[in-house]
């Protein structure tokens, strides 16, 4: 073990271990987001036995996990070559291409799991950036770049709130099918599953 420790904390090792401890990194986080959600979700809105729902969180949870520890993986081993290739610098533009081969490579299957990961990813993007264009008006001189920046912050995020929740409840009223299915199943059990009970019971305990 002292060995294995040594090897660990040498340095020259140090690229080739950032890749097994990213795999790694990308699988225990992975697992740690995907299995309470998709527990909650199978439990609260899919049919089955058991041993299916057991199941079913078992394969996204595994999906999930390995998907982001393969996305890591190929994200700083890119990283590691784009770097080498330039005399070990880092060029502004390298965690874009590393991103984006990643992302190809991985994420480029339409399914349940792929679609949530990447529209979270999607929306914090969007909103890093509004953040990146408001931070570079702070750079320009005069009033109107001050005035600019402080109304970029104030009404950006109130405009993007509704906007978000405006777009997905006319989605989901009139084109349900274009939803995707674990958030259409929430929105089903919010506004429509309200709306119906028989009894005391199923309008306090459970629905209909």
């Amino acid at each position: 073990m002292e060995r294995v420790a040594e090897l660990v904390l040498d340095p020259q090792y140090h690229d080739i271990l950032a890749l097994l401890k990213g795999f790694r990194n990308g699988l225990v986080y992975g697992a740690k987001i995907r299995a309470p959600h998709a527990f909650v979700m199978t439990v609260l809105f899919k049919r089955g036995t058991i041993t299916q729902k057991l199941r079913l969180v078992f394969n996204a949870t595994k999906q999930h996990a390995l998907n982001l520890a393969q996305y890591v993986t190929i994200y700083k081993t890119t990283m590691f070559f784009l770097r080498t290739a330039n005399g070990g610098k880092e060029r502004a533009f390298d965690s874009f291409l590393a991103g984006l081969l990643g992302g190809y490579i991985i994420f480029r299957e339409n399914n349940n799991v792929n679609q949530q990961i990447v529209m979270y990813v999607f929306s914090r993007a969007v909103l890093a950036a509004i953040k990146v264009l408001a931070s570079a008006n702070k750079t320009g001189k005069g009033f109107g770049a001050n005035m600019a920046s402080n109304e970029v912050k104030e009404r950006t995020w109130p405009i993007f709130a509704s906007v978000c929740w405006g777009s997905i409840m006319w989605l989901w009223r009139w084109h349900p099918e274009t939803v995707q299915p674990s958030l259409r199943n929430s929105m089903n059990y919010l506004y429509l599953q309200s709306d119906h009970w028989n009894s005391l019971r199923n309008f306090i305990w459970h629905n209909v």
